[in-house]
């Protein structure tokens, strides 16, 4: 799949981040303050601006941090359901361009974040 940056991912974001991700961007200049909130629930995520991800530029019509963007908006949009299935969010315009093979190996690759995230904030 290629993202053909319709920016439909960028708004309204809640996507987890891991202590990893936010090492990274932290590296990158930005202040931790800047683009994570953590929820009552103890998990990290990206915070808006407005109804936008925090690292959305709106002049250029995309994310200033796309090389360096959390493994959970690489992962996208590979999702999982409430019951743990691995599921294609409907919400992305190349949804019919995941393959099967793609869809287990960014899902596999999902389970291991997720599973990352919440041992992490478990530790908070």
């Amino acid at each position: 799949m290629r993202c053909v940056h319709c920016q439909r991912c960028c708004r309204d974001t809640m996507m987890e981040l891991s202590e990893a991700d936010i090492v990274r961007l932290e590296r990158r200049g930005y202040r931790r303050e800047e683009f994570c909130s953590i929820d009552e629930d103890g998990i990290p995520r990206l915070r808006n601006v407005g109804s936008w991800c925090f690292f959305y530029d709106s002049e250029a019509r995309r994310c200033c941090e796309y090389r360096s963007r959390p493994l959970g908006c690489t992962l996208y949009p590979v999702n999982m359901d409430e019951d743990g299935h691995l599921i294609v969010d409907e919400l992305c315009p190349q949804v019919g361009t995941i393959t099967a093979e793609e869809l287990e190996r960014k899902g596999k690759r999902l389970r291991a974040l997720l599973r990352t995230i919440d041992a992490q904030a478990a530790r908070r």
